[in-house]
């Protein structure tokens, strides 16, 4: 195996901590992998990785061999995708919010695959903080603010939010003129991924954001119960306006409120701060970006 290869080697075992794993997305067998980064400790003189029975984790040498690693693996994938005719290639990891996935990354992505064929996709769906690094994920597609400062986020969206009840609420509640005449009214409450509370309603009042917190007998953590829930005349929600369109249009749902919508979620592509873009990485996200121009 050439330097580089070994380099590559490393990195992937150092960033997923594990020789397994790390054979994995290679496709190398395991032991490959590590004899491959047993000669490159012998070449260097110096102990890279500290392995126990539980886990692999870079020393001191091998945290600041890493940071090498990546940038000349990064000028190296730059320079050889500067040459006309050369493709993105390799596997692309992403995670992303089901949602959005089932919404706008599935409708799109045949013309995607066809256009950088020689791109291997890996798509997780979720909406939990992950380790992009230590689970070997190249980005993650979040709706929200970001707030984890280590990760770049380029914005590619911003989504109307719409607030909506089934009409069999309406019929029971009354419908809803004004925030400030909720009393009496419920909501289908929506636990937060980060910190498990409930999210209050957000309404917009004279170019001011209030917040309206209502009882709520029923509360769930995912976006398709959330809108169950509410055809079944649970309460009200806010969701995207997107992901309402079909129960808008069949009637199930009626928006509500409309003059004093929420104001619009962004969404976001997150990659980590010390890692340059691969090719592949660069093309998904401007992909992506003109997915969500389309679509949105």
């Amino acid at each position: 195996m050439d330097r580089i290869e070994a380099m590559r080697v490393f990195a992937r075992v150092a960033e997923r901590r594990s020789f397994t794993l790390a054979a994995e997305d290679l496709g190398l067998p395991r032991s490959t992998v590590t004899d491959a980064v047993k000669q490159l400790e012998k070449r260097l003189g110096v102990r890279l990785l500290q392995r126990t029975t539980r886990f692999v984790s870079p020393t001191l040498d091998g945290e600041a061999y890493h940071q090498r690693c990546l940038s000349i693996l990064a000028d190296i994938e730059d320079a050889e995708g500067a040459f006309a005719g050369a493709r993105p290639k390799g596997r692309l990891r992403v995670d992303v919010h089901g949602t959005l996935a089932r919404h706008f990354v599935l409708p799109g992505l045949p013309e995607f695959l066809r256009s950088y064929p020689d791109i291997e996709f890996y798509m997780s769906e979720g909406d939990r903080l992950v380790d992009l690094v230590r689970e070997g994920i190249d980005c993650v597609l979040r709706v929200g603010v970001p707030q984890d400062s280590d990760m770049v986020a380029r914005r590619v969206a911003m989504l109307d939010e719409v607030t909506l009840a089934a009409p069999g609420y309406v019929e029971v509640h009354g419908r809803p003129e004004h925030p400030d005449a909720l009393g009496g009214h419920r909501m289908v409450g929506f636990r937060s991924s980060a910190t498990g509370g409930l999210l209050p309603l957000e309404f917009t009042i004279a170019g001011k954001v209030h917040n309206v917190t209502l009882p709520a007998t029923v509360s769930v953590n995912a976006a398709e119960s959330y809108l169950a829930a509410a055809r079944l005349g649970l309460g009200l929600i806010q969701i995207p306006r997107y992901h309402a369109d079909a129960a808008l249009k069949s009637g199930e749902l009626i928006e509500v409120l409309e003059r004093f919508a929420p104001t619009p979620t962004p969404v976001s592509v997150l990659y980590p701060r010390n890692r340059q873009l691969s090719p592949r990485v660069r093309v998904f996200i401007d992909w992506l970006v003109a997915v969500f121009e389309r679509r949105a």
